[in-house]
């Protein structure tokens, strides 16, 4: 077990890998991916159920209100996406043209967002390249040995444990974090989309029975159907 333990095929694997990387990807985008990685680890609380309450409670005062009535409304809105998606609902008449901006920016956010999925991707493939290369480079060194069986047979299995950590980083670590990121992507975009729906159907002020229903199969989805109570954040933007 001890033999397991070596800090130069660490090094080797793992600053061939990293070394790799800052060649392929710019610093900025291996901190991005690096702070993204964190989530993986830290299950946060998603407060989506309250803001498809509040598209809900949003698309009723509409409704009694008028679009310019949500204008006192905006600056309480507590996601950034749907507060932008409110606001250009109240400053143009357009749904077809808030539909391109905001579907736009979703691309955008998709994007960006699978750069940090794709650095660790990267990171899987370079891994076990260099836990061969720390193989090689440890057969190399003990090639001076060959007239020393014992020596030699010890030497060879240390070599190996490269290889070892290249494919345990790259199938343990690196990958694994690369399809997290990619199922967390997944899961944003989903919400934006429906996010998106809604702002729409609150622009061309359908029913919010209307709408709730459009949601339905979201709410479904992700934690179970629940009625809406569109006095839910009655308190909130200080109006009933």
């Amino acid at each position: 077990m001890v033999s397991l333990i070596q800090p130069s095929a660490i090094m080797i694997v793992l600053g061939g890998t990293f070394c790799a990387a800052v060649v392929n990807f710019k610093p900025a985008t291996l901190i991005n991916a690096l702070k993204a990685s964190l989530d993986v680890f830290v299950e946060k609380e998603k407060p989506h159920m309250n803001v498809i309450d509040e598209i809900i409670y949003l698309a009723h005062q509409a409704r009694l209100k008028g679009l310019f009535g949500l204008n006192n409304l905006v600056d309480n809105i507590q996601d950034p996406f749907l507060k932008r998606g409110i606001q250009l609902s109240i400053d143009f008449n357009n749904p077809q043209m808030i539909y391109d901006i905001l579907k736009a920016e979703i691309s955008y956010d998709e994007e960006e967002e699978l750069i940090n999925s794709r650095v660790f991707e990267a990171l899987g493939g370079y891994a076990p390249t260099f836990g061969i290369v720390g193989a090689v480079f440890g057969l190399i060194q003990i090639m001076g040995y060959i007239q020393q069986p014992d020596i030699l047979a010890q030497g060879i299995a240390v070599a190996f444990v490269s290889t070892l950590y290249g494919v345990g980083f790259a199938n343990l670590l690196f990958l694994p974090i690369a399809g997290k990121l990619k199922m967390n992507t997944r899961e944003k975009i989903l919400f934006k989309e429906v996010v998106l729906q809604g702002i729409v159907s609150i622009q061309m002020e359908e029913s919010p029975m209307v709408i709730e229903e459009k949601l339905m199969a979201y709410l479904k989805y992700h934690n179970g159907y629940h009625q809406i109570d569109n006095t839910t954040h009655a308190g909130v933007y200080g109006t009933r």
